[in-house]
Order: C-alpha cells, then sequence, then structure tokens
C-alpha cells in the first residue's frame, strides 16, 4: 500500500482496513461503488488495472470533484510508467510522491496537466535511474518553473515547434438505426466528432465553421431517412435442425466505397455443430463457438450470403434462443448527415500551414428484426421482442 497524507489533519489508516474488510465481506461488487460511508470517513475510489485509487475526507464534498482527480491521478501515473501495475509502481515509488506532491495541495487539487507535469518532474528513463544509482541522487524535480503555467493554455508548451506545420482535421460519424423485420426504418440517428491533429508551431488560434451547423441537435443528427447498408437474417427450425440465412446489402448508396464490413453472433449453447458457408468471404467458427463472417467489400454483381444448418442436442426441437448478430463496416470521405466543413481560420502563425480534411462514417448500434418461420405452418414471428438485436460496432 501506498500512502500519501495530504493535509495537515492526519487521516488514521485504520481507515483502510476498514475499506478492505468490507472488500471481503461483499466481494467485488463494492469495487464498482465509487461513493462509500464508513462510519467516520467518506471514502472515494477509482479501480484501474488492479489498482485501487482511494480518497477519503471526515467532511461533506462534491464527490465528482474526488472521483475526476483519483481519475486524474491514474492517467497521470500511466502516461509517467508507460503502463499501471503494481510493479511499476514499487520501481518508481519516488516519482510516484512527486507526482502526488504536485497534484495536490493541502487537500486540493492544484497541478494535474501532463504538460506541466513533465516539465516539473521529468519521467523515468534508463538514464536517470543509472545517474541516481551514481550519484545518489534519486529526485526527478526540475529546478525551474514550468513555462505552461504563465501559459492561458497550460495543456500546451509555449516554446512548442515543429518541423511540419501542417493541421489534419477529421469528421468522424457513427450511426444507430433500428430497423423492423419488413424494412421499414424506425430510427435513425448519427453521433459525431470532430478529431484534429495538429503539428502547428506556438500558440496559433483555430477557428473551424460548417456549412450547414442547423442540422446538429446537441452532438447527434436525426430524421435520417436511409441507412446505407441492409442485413436480413431469416431463421427456420424444425426436427432439431436450424436453418440459417443471413443476405447483406447497399440499400442506399453513398456514392463512396462501403469496406471492412464483418458480421458476426455468437451461436446458442443449444447448437452442437453448425455447417455454414458463404459466396462471398470467408466464414470461421472459433472455439467459443462465435461465427465470423467477414465481406470485405460488397461486390456489384452480386449481394453477399451466408447460410447453413446449425443441429440442435439431443431432445431440442426447435431453437428457442436467438443469436445476436453484431455487423461492421466504415466508409471513408463522406459524412452520412450530410454535415460538411465550410472552412478551418488559423490566425497568430509565421507562415500559412497545409490543411487537411478528412470525414468518416462507421456503424454504431444497428437494431434488426428477425424473420423466424415454422416448416409447413407457413406462420412468421417477428422475434425483435424477444431481444433479437443486430448491432453495427
Amino acid at each position: 500500500m501506498l500512502e500519501k497524507q495530504l493535509t495537515g489533519h492526519r487521516v488514521d489508516r485504520s481507515i483502510c482496513a476498514w475499506f478492505w474488510d468490507q472488500i471481503l465481506t461483499q466481494g467485488d461488487s463494492l469495487k464498482l461503488v465509487p461513493v462509500i460511508a464508513s462510519p467516520t470517513h467518506y471514502l472515494f475510489q477509482v479501480v484501474r488495472e488492479g489498482i485501487t485509487f482511494l480518497a477519503c475526507t471526515q467532511v461533506e464534498m462534491p464527490p465528482l470533484m474526488a472521483i475526476e482527480f483519483l481519475c486524474r491521478v491514474a492517467d497521470v501515473l500511466s502516461d509517467y510508467l508507460d503502463g499501471l501495475n503494481e510493479d511499476l509502481i514499487k520501481d518508481n515509488f519516488v516519482i510516484v510522491y512527486e507526482l502526488l506532491d504536485e497534484m495536490i495541495d493541502n487537500g486540493f487539487p492544484l497541478t494535474t496537466e501532463p504538460n506541466i507535469l513533465r516539465e516539473m518532474i521529468a519521467p523515468p528513463n534508463l538514464v536517470s535511474k543509472v545517474l541516481s544509482v551514481v550519484t545518489g541522487n534519486t529526485s526527478n524535480m526540475s529546478n525551474t518553473l514550468p513555462g505552461a503555467t504563465s501559459s492561458c493554455v497550460p495543456w500546451r508548451k509555449t516554446d512548442l515547434k515543429h518541423t511540419s506545420n501542417e493541421v489534419y482535421v477529421d469528421l468522424v460519424e457513427e450511426m444507430d438505426a433500428t430497423i423492423s423485420r419488413d424494412g421499414t426504418l424506425v430510427k435513425c440517428e448519427i453521433y459525431g466528432e470532430v478529431q484534429v491533429n495538429s503539428h502547428l508551431s506556438g500558440l496559433p488560434d483555430l477557428t473551424l465553421s460548417f456549412a450547414n451547423p442547423s442540422i446538429l441537435n446537441d452532438v447527434r443528427v436525426k430524421k435520417l431517412k436511409n441507412t446505407p447498408i441492409y442485413v436480413k437474417p431469416q431463421l427456420t427450425s424444425d426436427l432439431g435442425t436450424c436453418r440459417i440465412n443471413v443476405l447483406v446489402g447497399i440499400r442506399n448508396d453513398p456514392g463512396k466505397a462501403i469496406d471492412s464490413i464483418t458480421v458476426q453472433f455468437r451461436l446458442p449453447p443449444c447448437v452442437v455443430s453448425s455447417d455454414l458457408s458463404s459466396n462471398h468471404g470467408a466464414v470461421n467458427v472459433l472455439a467459443d463457438k462465435t461465427c465470423s463472417w467477414t465481406i470485405g467489400r460488397i461486390p456489384k454483381d452480386k449481394a453477399p450470403s451466408m447460410s447453413g444448418t446449425l443441429v440442435l442436442e439431443t431432445g431440442v426441437e426447435r431453437l428457442n434462443v436467438f443469436p445476436t448478430f453484431q455487423v461492421a463496416f466504415r466508409i471513408m470521405g463522406i459524412a452520412l448527415s450530410g454535415l460538411k466543413i465550410d472552412k478551418l481560420e488559423l490566425l497568430n502563425l509565421p507562415s500559412r500551414p497545409y490543411k487537411g480534411f478528412r470525414a468518416l462514417t462507421r456503424a454504431g448500434e444497428f437494431q434488426h428484426c428477425v424473420l423466424w418461420s415454422f416448416p409447413g405452418g407457413g406462420q412468421e414471428i417477428n422475434v425483435a421482442s424477444y431481444s433479437e438485436q443486430l448491432k453495427i460496432v
């Protein structure tokens, strides 16, 4: 256990013994609770890679502040140590203590920006470890004040320089949709984010403008009428077997290639064997009964289909547990929401930079109803109400 007292009032270590007694009594379920009230303290915990970060107070305080600070501590340590585990913390406990001294002052968060901390405390490396052994000086503290402390943007160095003078803007969207068994689009939304990869020197000012920002509602776009791809799974079961057929095709051509298409689903526990094949791509059944159908791009001359037979275990006449289909796709060069970047203005730059723009649409969550039929009777059942889900991730 690594302990750091951060206020003038010393907290008795017995509170940690009480916490671990509760963990042993209630099991791992207690690790999911971020705030715990003990008879004498309020405890806040964050668990990362098997390491528990625990903070305590005897007065009421905003719980999110404590939780956010613990998350910052975990992120900074992971960044400094290139990972997070018990051995790394033991091997670098001096740096851990130095970071805690700078990150909190008298019980209040102080410096939590990794950019400033790196100027104050050098990250561990082989050279510094050798010098500490030779000189006996284990401190990694710098003698100069970080320049970013006086900057209006403390997360960025004031004298940052890049050999390349360029900035790239990616408009990344994820589509969520719900489609009924007859192909009717019940719900379709797009969530998006703007990702910027900057190699600009100094402290430039960037202003990004959209050509049609009125279509945005919070961080999503609603009331879309089409999806670029359709998936039609159909199952027929009788006499201890199940016939499965899955079709994938283009519903609305976006004008760009749809690639990286994969379909995955897990066979129900009652299935003892399977014989599946496709007219395009490769079908593999893993040891954990996960069926993976790799399609790639949809060919122009045919719609990819996968079909086969599932053999059920003895005593099971019909399949009564429905698989969950997971489909992934990607469309480069287009934002299906219709959102377009108008311009990117840059100020406070000594020379004109190169600006690159790119759009990407990928699948989010996609729910599709499955067509289930019984041979002979011709009856069809919509099994969406039985939690049959088709998800695109």
